[in-house]
């Protein structure tokens, strides 16, 4: 087991680069922070090594750390105890009847949120705009608890991916509050569903409400609208309680 005294390592410093995307991409690596989402990279099989305080034995390579050098591979304000490091997940495109699939959100806290509740509900597979947040972004994996670590996760053109779901026997409802939209409580999602979700601001382009089959809106006592993370859950939850009276 390694011990890195100096902030000067060269190791920690490369490591240290991978808060910011472009590297990310390049090493096609990425940092995790915690015991939660370091035990679930770990069950998933995408992490690679541990710098932590004191010694983490779960079966990973671990390098020990003093706080100011750790401190340098945290996004947290407060002192890190554990951080991992993990390779971008190559998991192969599952054969989901239910898939999300998100056009330029752009939060990632949002983004993360949606990456949960999918995981939660049975959406095994999510599609992404290229204009959404990235995937990898330190708020994006706190926010997914893990689940981006056990779901498979593509970049698509959307409007294309639409049309060839179609042709799939997928049945995709965008999510628009038109009046001629369909209120959630009326929708009967079949076996093979796609939920399309759009920007946190302006929502679905008309182009791809137009695309597919219909636009679903879900009834509220008050607002118009809601955050696309909660309006994303309530929709997904439905389709699965409705798959799973049906199982």
């Amino acid at each position: 087991m390694e011990t890195i005294q100096s902030t000067s390592n060269k190791t920690i410093k490369a490591l240290a680069k991978l808060h910011q995307k472009k590297y990310r991409d390049q090493e096609n690596r990425y940092l995790i922070e915690g015991e939660h989402l370091v035990n679930e990279a770990k069950n998933a099989g995408v992490l690679e090594h541990i710098y932590s305080l004191s010694p983490y034995p779960i079966g990973i390579p671990n390098t020990l750390c003093s706080q100011p050098v750790l401190n340098k591979l945290s996004s947290q304000q407060s002192d890190a105890v554990l951080i991992g490091v993990c390779r971008k997940n190559a998991t192969e495109s599952a054969a989901s009847d239910h898939i999300l699939v998100l056009n330029d959100v752009q939060d990632p806290g949002n983004l993360g949120t949606l990456l949960r509740s999918a995981y939660s509900f049975g959406f095994e597979k999510v599609i992404l705009s290229p204009g959404c947040a990235d995937l990898y972004n330190s708020k994006t994996i706190q926010s997914s608890q893990g689940a981006l670590f056990h779901i498979h996760v593509e970049k698509q053109d959307i409007l294309s991916w639409i049309g060839q779901a179609r042709s799939e026997g997928f049945v995709c409802f965008a999510t628009a509050l038109h009046s001629h939209s369909r209120f959630l409580h009326e929708i009967s999602f079949p076996k093979k569903t796609a939920l399309i979700l759009g920007n946190e601001g302006s929502g679905l382009p008309d182009e791809i409400i137009k695309a597919c089959n219909e636009s679903v809106k879900i009834e509220m006592a008050a607002f118009e609208s809601l955050n696309v993370a909660i309006a994303g859950s309530i929709g997904m939850y439905e389709a699965f309680i409705q798959s799973s009276r049906t199982d």
